[in-house]
């Protein structure tokens, strides 16, 4: 009431009321379903990283599943990793091996920084 009569003696406007209800929106656009495309995952899981070294730059890998050997592709997938590449070299404590199997820990040379947990799969 105030602002009305100040806005008289002032010559302007009163300022205008606040909705308080709902915006009311436009009906929504149904989307068109998204085409479903093959899947490129890799074989399943056959290691983890277990430690990693900054130095040599150096991943250790515990194999849960089949053979390493050098020559072979792998992908090293982990929460800020992602590392395609080929094995050049394997070695079990400082001696070069021709393959890991099942069960063993052997480190492995990366391009790139690898973390704890990573999972490592085989690529085709």
């Amino acid at each position: 009431m105030i602002r009305k009569l100040l806005a008289k003696l002032v010559g302007g406007s009163p300022r205008p009321k606040r909705r308080t209800g709902k915006k009311r929106s436009a009906p929504k656009k149904k989307k068109p379903a998204a085409k479903k495309r093959p899947s490129k995952k890799p074989e399943k899981e056959m290691g983890r990283v277990v430690a990693f070294f900054r130095i040599p730059v150096v991943a250790v890998i515990r194999v849960k599943q089949g053979t390493l050997k050098p020559g072979e592709r792998i992908w090293i997938k982990g929460h800020t990793t992602d590392l395609k590449q080929t094995v050049t070299s394997i070695q079990i404590n400082h001696q070069p091996v021709r393959a890991v199997r099942k069960g063993q820990e052997a480190g492995v040379k990366v391009s790139a920084r690898a973390r704890r947990g990573d999972r490592v799969y085989r690529l085709k």
